[in-house]
């Protein structure tokens, strides 16, 4: 593994996530999970398992139903001012990148910058026009989102969830409606995250990812889960997954429905 493991980074005892439109529809519950940094999670799940809604209550978005979570040692979530740069340790994607409308490309990549940094204006583009480039975005960076394809908004999410040079990236379905090309890039791209891109200082990243089919990560990432009818299981590293008798951990690796 090219991170190096210390303290957890991630931890949830006992936790019931519910979904963020309904509060009283249950996720997960009894979820007890530890992220360690240099970690490279996936979890997977079919299409409305609750996936989404776990990456919310993970980044920080919305609170769990019950138990606690610690993100750096710190309850989650986070929404005091004196406590943000803790917050801003983790960066979050959204399925299909949930950008602002009404901003280029460039001006969405900016907007962490702008509030959470002091940077100035010159070093701030600098640092946009870096993002850009590295991400084969800069020929759509004048671009609102409305006027490119969902593979660029997925990626321009990317770009803005790296800005502030995140300690762990949280990606949500990132290869859903990709099409080959697109797919390759992501995977590719999240490898060199892990193992410590230029853009994040060379600093390795941890990595939690969310997949409906977990055969493009089988030899990337190095633990998994799957989340089904409200429950988090985790599943270990691949030889556990390879060796895995569970039906769906068996569909998510074929990608065919198997009758249970």
């Amino acid at each position: 593994m090219k991170g190096t493991k210390t303290n957890p980074v991630i931890e949830m005892r006992d936790v019931t996530v519910a979904a963020m439109k309904n509060p009283d529809t249950i996720v997960a519950e009894n979820v007890n999970w530890t992220v360690n940094s240099g970690d490279f999670w996936v979890i997977g799940g079919w299409h409305g398992s609750g996936k989404s809604d776990f990456m919310m209550t993970v980044g920080g978005l919305a609170a769990p139903k019950s138990g606690s979570y610690h993100l750096f040692s710190e309850e989650m979530p986070i929404f005091e001012e004196e406590r943000l740069a803790q917050r801003l340790r983790l960066g979050l994607v959204f399925d299909g990148g949930q950008l602002f409308n009404r901003l280029t490309v460039a001006e969405n990549i900016a907007l962490p910058l702008q509030y959470h940094s002091d940077d100035s204006p010159e070093i701030i583009n600098e640092r946009v026009m870096s993002i850009l480039e590295a991400t084969e975005l800069l020929p759509r960076a004048n671009s609102t989102p409305g006027a490119i394809g969902r593979n660029w908004r997925q990626r321009a999410g990317l770009a803005r969830a790296i800005a502030l040079r995140p300690e762990i990236l949280l990606v949500d379905n990132p290869l859903s409606g990709l099409d080959l090309r697109h797919a390759n890039w992501w995977l590719g791209f999240l490898d060199s995250l892990f193992a410590g891109h230029p853009l994040l200082d060379k600093k390795p990243v941890t990595l939690v990812v969310t997949a409906d089919d977990l055969r493009p990560w089988k030899d990337r990432a190095h633990q998994f889960a799957f989340l089904r009818d409200r429950k988090f299981s985790v599943l270990g590293d691949r030889a556990q997954i390879d060796a895995a008798s569970d039906p769906l951990v068996k569909e998510l690796l074929s990608g065919t429905a198997i009758e249970v």
